[in-house]
């Protein structure tokens, strides 16, 4: 029986990527997105790619507390009979608005989307790699965790936020060992970029994203990559 990964956010962009690398790598996948359309198209189009292995999702907007544990609840359902190996928190979403100038809740709403689903997640499942003292948590932090963006001012706020989370998260968990990487990636060919008339050599590409995140993954027991940066060629847009 194959060992467990938990993607959130699987249906798009790096998520996606995430799930076919690790599919690929032998593993099934339990994830989430807000539609479940799109989830049974993916785990029809993965399972047809990978047929000796499985794709369980289950429809959640990880915006809102009460569907992240929804999620926890149907990721326990496979336990404890099933492993989980991997944590990836993915899910979040692109902003452009700034502080100064923004709606009211749009901050909220971005800090519950990108910060507090991770946290909850994490909080919830951490225990069953305790016990184990062993297992990799990936936080999808932002380029903008490190260096802020004009034009994004809330959105690097969350990721700031994220990034705090991924490194204290990784002191934490030291005694079990359990490995925590934080992943900062620049501009990245996905959804969030669907209207620009850049030329898509000009961005990263999920799959090389997913690629690295898999083979820090196959570091040995004592080894830890803690931060992955990761630009376009020709630097930041």
């Amino acid at each position: 029986m194959n060992s467990l990964v938990i993607i959130t956010g699987g249906t798009k962009g790096i998520g996606k990527s995430l799930v076919s690398r690790f599919m690929d790598g032998g593993y099934d996948i339990i994830t989430c997105s807000r539609s479940e359309k799109e989830l049974s198209l993916l785990k029809e189009k993965m399972e047809a790619l990978y047929p000796s292995q499985k794709l369980y999702f289950c429809k959640v907007d990880v915006s809102f507390e009460s569907e992240i544990l929804q999620f926890v609840n149907y990721i326990h359902t496979f336990l404890p009979q099933r492993s989980i190996e991997v944590i990836i928190n993915n899910a979040g979403f692109f902003s452009g608005a700034d502080i100064t100038n923004s709606e009211d809740g749009e901050l909220k709403k971005l800090i519950d989307t990108n910060l507090y689903s991770a946290y909850y997640l994490t909080k919830k499942l951490a225990y069953i790699l305790k016990q184990k003292k062993r297992g990799h948590i990936f936080n999808i932090c932002s380029i903008a965790s490190l260096k802020a963006y004009p034009n994004g001012g809330l959105y690097t706020i969350s990721k700031f936020a994220l990034y705090g989370f991924s490194k204290a998260l990784r002191e934490e968990l030291i005694p079990y060992n359990i490995k925590v990487t934080s992943v900062l990636p620049g501009a990245t060919f996905t959804d969030s970029w669907k209207d620009t008339h850049l030329p898509k050599e000009r961005f990263i590409a999920a799959d090389d994203i997913a690629n690295i995140i898999f083979q820090s993954y196959l570091t040995s027991h004592s080894t830890l990559v803690e931060d992955i940066i990761i630009r376009p060629l020709l630097g930041d847009l």
